[in-house]
């Protein structure tokens, strides 16, 4: 053996030993898993908002995944941590990191909420997105709840909603009068202008009330969800204008000083899951809610049609009323609701050449 190779050899035993000497301490310790805690307005189990696509437990699945087990988060449904509609206080408190739910429930805390869900003869699916993602939409969220140390985005969408369930059929104006309906958000305070009984109901509730006859309306999502609550078998007549919510988004709210802690990376990916689901989550409502309705028209008796125009007309005016007292009030709700009108203005003139056409023409 040469001296060289002789040198070489002992060289290399001599750093594979101190390489299995040093080796352990050398390698980076892998980093725990980040466990956020995110609660729900809506009990477990519920679809769209706990089970299915786009829903809270489908947004932490990919979480996790996206994040290779980086970011765990565990899903409580309303009761199970908190109350259903405490958290906005509870992720402001930093109790929780996360809440999934709709921004028209802290409408009591700052009224600009609203229009961050849905609005009144506002933006749809398509026209709502086009707000958050390129109109300035999220950033303006964000600026509402900077003062509440929060941080939002839209993580899901129903698309439009049903106007509701009536035990009879709303032919004029007048049979608004003193009619009892549960309805929540800014609809409810529309409907009450034109002599409605506004009533707030959870969800469980809604059915043996109407049933009993405490109320006589009742609002509550979309086909699929409405028949899963059997509301036509206590009203049947249905309403579908969807005047009231023409797309109804929901909200991630997340403790801003949580937020500021994840790596970049992690951010990321928690926004993009969060836009994935309010995809795919719109998408299972058009297919579930297509079956559904096909099945209350033709097996189980229901009337469903639009509202009249001239109550539509009506409508409209008394949320122009709404929301311009609400601007006049709060200068913050002024620039939100500017801001969701100068888009829609947009919007609208551009689906005059679009969308519209292709509804009256191409479908007719």
């Amino acid at each position: 053996m040469t001296t060289n190779r002789r040198k070489f050899i002992t060289g290399a035993a001599a750093a594979s030993t101190a390489a299995g000497a040093l080796g352990f301490p050398m390698i980076a310790k892998a980093q725990s898993p980040i466990t956020w805690k995110m609660t729900s307005a809506y009990p477990k189990g519920a679809p769209f908002y706990m089970d299915g696509p786009g829903s809270a437990t489908d947004l932490a699945k990919r979480i996790e995944a996206m994040s290779n087990g980086r970011l765990k988060i565990q899903v409580y449904g309303a009761g199970e941590l908190i109350p259903a509609l405490e958290g906005f206080d509870a992720v402001r408190a930093g109790t929780v990191e996360m809440n999934h739910a709709n921004s028209y429930f802290w409408t009591g805390k700052t009224f600009a909420a609203q229009y961050f869900t849905a609005v009144p003869f506002g933006l749809n699916f398509q026209g709502i997105n086009g707000w958050f993602y390129d109109g300035g939409g999220i950033a303006l969220w964000n600026e509402v709840y900077a003062p509440f140390g929060m941080v939002a985005m839209p993580c899901g969408n129903t698309g439009v909603q049903m106007t509701g369930w009536f035990k009879k059929e709303i032919k004029s104006v007048a049979d608004f009068k003193g009619l009892k309906m549960r309805i929540p958000g800014l609809a409810g305070k529309v409907y009450a202008t034109l002599g409605v009984d506004v009533k707030l109901l959870p969800g469980g509730e809604i059915f043996p009330a109407l049933e009993r006859g405490v109320i006589d309306a009742a609002e509550f999502v979309g086909p699929y969800q409405d028949r899963r609550l059997g509301l036509q078998k206590a009203a049947k007549f249905y309403h579908t204008t969807g005047w009231h919510e023409p797309a109804t988004v929901s909200e991630l709210l997340i403790n801003k000083a949580a937020w500021d802690k994840l790596p970049k990376d992690l951010q990321a990916i928690v926004e993009n899951a969060a836009a994935a689901c309010n995809v795919v989550s719109e998408g299972w409502c058009q297919k579930t809610n297509a079956e559904a309705m096909e099945d209350l028209v033709k097996n189980q008796g229901v009337t469903a049609k639009p509202l009249p125009d001239d109550v539509v007309k009506a409508l409209r005016e008394a949320t122009n009323k709404v929301l311009a007292e609400a601007i006049a009030k709060d200068p913050v709700t002024k620039k939100v609701h500017d801001s969701y009108m100068a888009y829609k203005a947009k919007f609208d003139a551009w689906s005059k050449y679009s969308e519209t056409p292709y509804h009256n023409k191409i479908q007719a």
